[in-house]
């Protein structure tokens, strides 16, 4: 099952009391809500995000959005590596990512947008 998990406050350390700025570092979810090796899609700052467990401290945090369809399907990926990369394939054509980089691995020219994660207090933040 999908959890939609909506954004409530900006972490500490940014800027609240400039309004509309969505920049920063966003508390998202706490790391244990995530499963391991699944995909979650978050809606932070009113951007979707695919996020990805793939270790016990380790958050990979993606556009949702498919880069070669538009299709809003990116948490529904399967994980994978090459080599020592971890990436995510695209559920529908199985374009293959880097999940660190974005880099397409398999055609040429596509990319997908990633963005920073850290833990902290047993928390998820993404930085957009």
């Amino acid at each position: 099952m999908t959890a939609t998990l909506e954004l409530g406050a900006p972490a500490a350390g940014i800027d609240e009391a400039v309004p509309g700025i969505t920049a920063g570092w966003h508390r998202v979810c706490l790391v244990d809500d995530l499963e391991p090796a699944w995909g979650e899609a978050a809606l932070v700052a009113g951007r979707q995000i695919a996020l990805f467990r793939t270790g016990p401290g380790e958050v990979f945090a993606v556009a949702h959005e498919d880069p070669a369809t538009g299709a809003h399907v990116m948490a529904r990926g399967i994980l994978g590596s090459r080599g020592a990369r971890p990436t995510i394939a695209s559920p529908l054509h199985k374009e293959v990512y880097d999940l660190e980089t974005g880099e397409c691995f398999s055609t040429p020219g596509l990319s997908l947008a990633t963005f920073n994660t850290r833990i902290a207090d047993g928390c998820v933040e993404i930085e957009l």
